[in-house]
């Protein structure tokens, strides 16, 4: 690290670089396999010093999630309706996709605490998908039509989304393995946005 992006990142209050330390720790190697002295080693401070900012490791890890999916759930909350037309249904997915994709780390730490289950599964679902999940089981009544006149299920029209923008960034490394290309790459990122786009409006039928 340089000089200059060390003096930068020092000149952040110590609470904030020891949320920033814990959310890449989190996402990297989830909740259990991460302690709070790595977290301290990592901004440089003794672990004693870090309990004067968060007395738990519980209450570190709820106010890296409360960054991380607050600002994502305020901007679902607000596009989960059922859109006007093909274009606004493209248009509300590219604005969660292009948020979802800015921040990698909230589907590595969602998947982390997907797969220990638990209290980590408990938190993410009271705190946040819980009340999405169940916004989204109102819209039926105006869910748009698939093929053939079927009506959507918007439940699974968020997990299917939902599961797809996860799937992309979580499963990245492997992928490229596979396919010779970074899916993390600007033109990488501009195909996947455009073929979501364009799964968004052949969903819709008016």
């Amino acid at each position: 690290m340089s000089t200059k992006v060390r003096t930068r990142a020092q000149r952040k209050p110590t609470a904030e670089r020891i949320l920033d330390a814990a959310e890449a720790r989190f996402a990297a190697r989830g909740y259990d396999a991460t302690s709070l002295g790595d977290v301290a080693d990592a901004v440089g401070i003794r672990t004693p010093s870090l309990y004067k900012h968060y007395a738990s490791k519980h209450e570190l890890y709820v106010a890296v999630l409360e960054r991380l999916l607050d600002p994502y759930f305020e901007l679902l909350d607000h596009l989960l309706v059922v859109p006007a037309d093909a274009e606004q249904a493209a248009q509300n997915l590219a604005a969660v996709m292009n948020h979802y994709l800015r921040t990698p780390r909230l589907a590595n730490l969602v998947q982390h605490a997907a797969l220990a289950g638990g209290e980590q599964v408990d938190l993410l679902v009271e705190r946040w998908y819980g009340p999405l999940f169940a916004r989204a089981s109102q819209l039926s009544v105006n869910a748009p039509y698939l093929a053939r006149g079927k009506r959507a299920d918007p439940l699974t029209l968020v997990v299917a989304f939902h599961s797809m923008l996860s799937g992309y960034v979580t499963m990245a490394a492997l992928h490229e393995r596979l396919i010779g290309r970074d899916p993390r790459a600007p033109h990488a990122l501009a195909q996947f946005s455009q073929l979501m786009s364009s799964l968004a409006r052949s969903l819709w039928r008016p």
